[in-house]
């Protein structure tokens, strides 16, 4: 039967394994009957009070409960827009002006800062709603859903700018995770450990594919992330066989050479994604799991999460920056030059299912990188533009090469910082960097964390880079700040260097 409402993933799951366990957290778990149970109840809650077709916020604690609202959301015909305690007030403030919606639902956890957050609408505990459901109602809502409705609105980092909110829908979802599944070679025995936060795109691959297949997810309590030896221990004591994380999630073990004192025992694939990861520590891991895939993830919020892959080979020796790889199936990548020509290094542009229905509220955005494909004059095929700059290599593999607005002019050449920042972590005892341009000094930055010395990286950077690419500055800093979802962020590095010139 073909899917077209990702709860009928759920209905599925819990038709098959009632008992067995969904989402598991640090406080709590459910099961599939149980979370299904729970969606209906919170679904008719919603409904009873003619909420239909709108946002609901959802301020939560990450937990088993959370999954379920969200779920309830859905259920009901509506679509979930996600705050948490890790927010800045600012960042709440600007996602809750934009939603306008009359509803929000908290826990006891948060329901303080939910009062204080300025919502101008009803707040409602988890806790305080019943346990009613209208079968009937809920039949109704169910028959009238089309895979085009949304189910979310999930807001971007804000790395390099204001945050806008992406909608996605069922059929973004669905084709989604259809594929990725695959990859993964996700079953009903595969066991996830979730890293990511469920305000961001990234936890969809855990969620809906436990969904998909009654699999189950480990909500990883974000403490342990700063104690990676208790880490490895929480993914050996629960049998974790799969994990999707961000680099620096997975660098933070390598950085602490977590992997001297114990090393993961049930890791079957380990997928990561969001920034380049530098090989020094992919190698590491590779050591440390010897018996698992590694598979590198690409793809923008705006197209659903990712939307292309390339699985290591561990025979291979690993010498450059890892492909990007090929599209997922039903997903087309292309490169366009600056004419808008196909070429074979360019702006990676992007075509599918998996292309989001835009920035909520905010049309003029949206039709500026959700655009007509230049190269389709027949009919009207909407495409994304993602302002990533890549290029295929010898093989036919997608390659990333920075970001389009990461592009200098610096002594007359054209940069692109990331590929300073290629160079840059590939140095010994270098565990994070960052390149930025200092155009009020015409001055190429790079600020970095770990332990290797500046003369030492500058040395590094002499022997792998042309002269007119060499960093005229290179500083070291105990700790670089990164963005909610765990990518260094650039915005704030970029202050406090431009903080420490005055």
């Amino acid at each position: 039967m073909r899917i077209t409402n990702v709860v009928d993933y759920l209905d599925a799951a819990a038709e098959k394994y009632p008992d067995k366990a969904a989402f598991i957290g640090e406080k709590s778990s459910i099961g599939f009957g149980r979370l299904k149970e729970r969606t209906r109840e919170i679904a008719t809650f919603l409904t009873n009070k003619g909420i239909y077709r709108e946002p609901v916020i959802v301020f939560m604690e990450k937990s088993p409960e959370e999954a379920a609202v969200f779920l309830s959301v859905i259920r009901a015909g509506n679509y979930h827009i996600a705050v948490d305690m890790e927010m800045s007030e600012e960042r709440i403030s600007h996602i809750l002006e934009i939603a306008s919606a009359r509803l929000m639902i908290c826990d006891e956890t948060t329901k303080d800062r939910a009062k204080s957050s300025g919502f101008t609408g009803e707040i409602v505990s988890y806790e305080s709603i019943a346990g009613e459901i209208d079968g009937r109602k809920l039949a109704e809502i169910r028959n009238r859903s089309i895979d085009t409705d949304p189910i979310y609105v999930v807001f971007t980092s804000g790395s390099t700018g204001v945050p806008k909110g992406v909608i996605a829908t069922h059929g973004n979802v669905i084709d989604y995770i259809e594929e990725l599944s695959k990859v993964l070679c996700c079953s009903e025995d595969t066991v996830f450990g979730n890293q990511a936060p469920f305000y961001l795109d990234a936890c969809l691959k855990d969620f809906y594919t436990t969904l998909k297949f009654g699999a189950t997810t480990y909500l990883i309590p974000k403490k342990l992330f700063a104690a990676p030896v208790r880490l490895i221990e929480y993914l050996n004591e629960n049998k974790i066989n799969t994990i999707c994380f961000v680099v620096s999630a997975l660098t933070i073990l390598t950085k602490l050479g977590a992997f001297e004192f114990l090393k993961p025992e049930h890791l079957k694939v380990i997928a990561f994604g969001g920034e380049v990861f530098p090989l020094n520590h992919l190698k590491a891991w590779m050591t440390a799991c010897p018996e698992a895939r590694f598979i590198n993830l690409y793809g923008p919020t705006e197209c659903t999460g990712m939307s292309s892959y390339y699985v290591a080979d561990k025979n291979k020796e690993l010498k450059e920056t890892l492909p990007i790889g090929k599209p997922f199936p039903n997903t087309d990548i292309f490169l366009l030059d600056e004419e808008n020509r196909l070429s074979q290094r360019g702006e990676i542009c992007i075509r599918g299912a998996g292309v989001a229905a835009g920035y909520y509220r905010d049309e003029k955005r949206t039709l500026e990188n959700f655009v007509r494909n230049p190269l389709n004059s027949d009919y009207f095929e909407n495409i994304y533009r993602t302002g990533d700059i890549g290029y295929f290599n010898e093989n036919g593999e997608l390659c990333f090469v920075g970001r389009k607005d990461n592009q200098i002019k610096h002594l007359g050449y054209r940069i692109e910082l990331e590929e300073i920042e290629k160079a840059g972590n590939g140095c010994e005892n270098v565990a994070a960097g960052i390149s930025f341009y200092d155009g009020e000094n015409e001055k190429i930055c790079f600020i970095y964390e770990g332990t290797a010395k500046p003369e030492e990286v500058k040395l590094y950077f002499r022997k792998k880079l042309p002269s007119y690419m060499v960093p005229g500055l290179v500083e070291k800093r105990d700790r670089l700040p990164v963005t909610t979802g765990g990518k260094p962020d650039r915005v704030s590095i970029k202050r406090l260097y431009m903080g420490s010139k005055n």
